[in-house]
């Protein structure tokens, strides 16, 4: 599977830094192999961070900066990528955070998408949802 091919949920990219984490291994790998994230996926990092994990403002984006050096531009998030994310979340029943990830991954023409919270293994046209950490 090319780099090209893969989307990162924003579980991947917190395991990746958080250090003790024994997920931390695997998800730096994964990102280190290449891929894609959407601007959904840098806000919702920003909000773990932040509130979940008590990161100060500079280690916050710091981590950022190195997501965005190592994977380039996030997709962007745009009305397209909103209505086809309504449409996901009325077939399948994800969240809709959720789906504008899934949304942005197909927009990107990614074949998977790394998570630990959706379904694994479960195919959305050409793209496969898969955790990679169990």
């Amino acid at each position: 599977m090319t780099a090209e091919a893969a989307f990162f949920d924003t579980n991947v990219l917190i395991y990746a830094n958080s250090a003790g984490e024994t997920r931390q291994s695997a998800a730096v790998a994964l990102l280190l192999a290449g891929g894609r994230i959407s601007v959904q996926v840098l806000n919702e990092f920003v909000a773990v961070s932040r509130r979940k994990r008590g990161l100060s403002w500079y280690e916050t984006l710091e981590a950022l900066r190195f997501v965005q050096a190592l994977l380039g531009p996030p997709h962007p998030l745009r009305l397209e990528t909103h209505m086809r994310a309504l449409q996901i979340s009325q077939e399948y029943g994800y969240h809709i955070y959720d789906s504008l990830i899934i949304a942005s991954a197909l927009e990107a023409g990614c074949t998977v998408l790394y998570s630990e919270d959706l379904q694994d293994g479960q195919v959305l046209g050409p793209l496969t949802i898969r955790n990679p950490f169990h």
